[in-house]
């Protein structure tokens, strides 16, 4: 029944988003309600099980607390003061747009954690920058569209939480060591672009920009250096709960273990963000009770969709593994005994596939708790399952046709959308899921 289940609720979220033109926060709800029924005589009972779970689960908030810190660090121009200190730091390289591009994705994604919106608060900086050096039109989108693509790959993000709902995951795995993680596969992912902006920049002749056309080091850390405080919000509680101080910690008789399972890091990360971006911010903020009223009110559209998305996801994982998923699948992959490497690289297609269509939040909703499962019951270790499923779902932004990445970075600088298919599939997609594939292998540790 797990996996009947399964295709109903995957066959909703697709029909309902992408047939229909809904949002993935209806069609999460819908899912949910389509499988409840189901349980049968549990029904009712699997619908407040599910809610129950929901509602108690840290990762909820998390999930909507960063896209309220993203909108914070927007309106009081702290995405803009980091940007100007990258500028500086790199502008003399040759290729230096595209290198800041790289490098401002990936600090912005783990702010924004969106594919679109990360290529489009870099893009709209570094595509003109692009051309002004003589990139070519189809490859700086390509560029564009494969860094924005980072939001996807880097914590804390919004795929992570959504993983971090899946009830066997939570169950298997804590953020600490999930964070960890995630950072280092991230990691195999930026030096991965870095090396295809030097292949780029060689192939094109790019040269770099005069020291004279660029504010110095001195000029934007000056204008700028407190921005960098935002970070941490992530490095207080990782350090207070990973290493050496969190060691030192637990060996206090009157604190210890209990005192450190008691930092959620998952609630605490964007607590202290937004707390430190209106730190940040406090000259610009609202300074009366009706001017912060309005400045919150308009926040809340960004996240009422990923609100509900998670909610929901969350709610349908806990249903469906009431209705014996893990089971059933278990069963499959023992029934079809293909080797692990294949597995491995057959859910990186199935996935990268999916991912065109959806967002990889759509995707990880959709299939991820199946594909988690498949791993897990191919002999992989519930970390790297985790890690690996999410690595392969970071491809959405560049996969072709649907990625919303592709048009918003074409448009930036005015490149054909169709003639960066070939590009960011050869450059971005296949490279990624090889990726994945090494780091299920052993052969790129985590």
């Amino acid at each position: 029944m797990g996996i009947v289940a399964l295709i109903i609720f995957v066959s909703v979220l697709v029909f309902w988003s992408i047939k229909l033109r809904r949002n993935l926060g209806e069609a999460a709800l819908v899912g949910f309600l389509a499988i409840v029924p189901l349980g049968g005589s549990e029904a009712l009972s699997l619908f407040l099980q599910g809610i129950s779970f929901a509602s108690t689960f840290s990762v909820l908030y998390a999930a909507i607390a960063f896209v309220f810190m993203a909108y914070v660090i927007d309106k009081f121009g702290i995405v803009e003061r980091l940007l100007a200190i990258l500028n500086s730091l790199v502008g003399r390289l040759p290729g230096a747009p595209a290198i800041m591009d790289a490098v401002g994705s990936s600090v912005m994604g783990t702010l924004s954690g969106g594919d679109s919106g990360n290529t489009a608060a870099t893009g709209s900086i570094t595509g003109p920058w692009m051309l002004r050096n003589k990139w070519n039109k189809e490859i700086a989108a390509s560029v564009m569209v494969g860094n924005g693509g980072m939001a996807s790959a880097l914590p804390p993000t919004t795929s992570m939480f959504i993983i971090l709902g899946f009830a066997p995951v939570a169950a298997a795995i804590t953020t600490g060591e999930f964070f960890i993680a995630l950072l280092i596969a991230g990691a195999y992912q930026f030096l991965h672009r870095l090396i295809l902006i030097g292949y780029f920049v060689k192939k094109q002749n790019i040269k770099a920009f005069s020291a004279e056309s660029l504010d110095p080091l001195s000029v934007s850390f000056k204008n700028g250096w407190s921005s960098i405080f935002i970070y941490m919000g992530a490095i207080i509680p990782l350090t207070l709960t990973i290493g050496p101080l969190a060691d030192f910690i637990a060996n206090i008789p009157s604190l210890g273990e209990e005192a450190l399972n008691s930092v959620d890091i998952v609630i605490w990360i964007p607590t202290l963000m937004i707390g430190i971006a209106f730190l940040l911010g406090r000259k610009t903020m609202p300074k009366s009770f009706t001017g912060l009223l309005k400045f919150t009110k308009n926040s809340i559209p960004r996240f009422t969709v990923i609100g509900s998305l998670i909610f929901f996801a969350v709610a349908s994982s806990e249903v469906l593994t009431a209705l014996g998923l893990s089971e059933n699948i278990s069963q499959l992959m023992n029934a079809a005994n293909t080797p692990g490497w294949l597995t491995v690289l057959l859910l990186g297609l199935g996935i990268t596939a999916i991912a065109g269509p959806l967002t990889s939040t759509g995707t990880l909703t959709a299939v991820g708790l199946v594909s988690y499962e498949i791993l897990v019951s191919s002999g992989f270790s519930p970390l790297i399952s985790a890690v690996v499923i999410m690595t392969f779902a970071s491809t959405s932004a560049q996969m072709p046709p649907a990625s919303g990445s592709i048009y918003i970075a074409s448009g930036i600088v005015g490149a054909r959308p169709e003639k960066t298919f070939l590009i960011l599939i050869l450059y971005y997609v296949c490279p990624v899921i090889l990726i994945g594939w090494l780091i299920a292998m052993g052969i790129l540790p985590v």
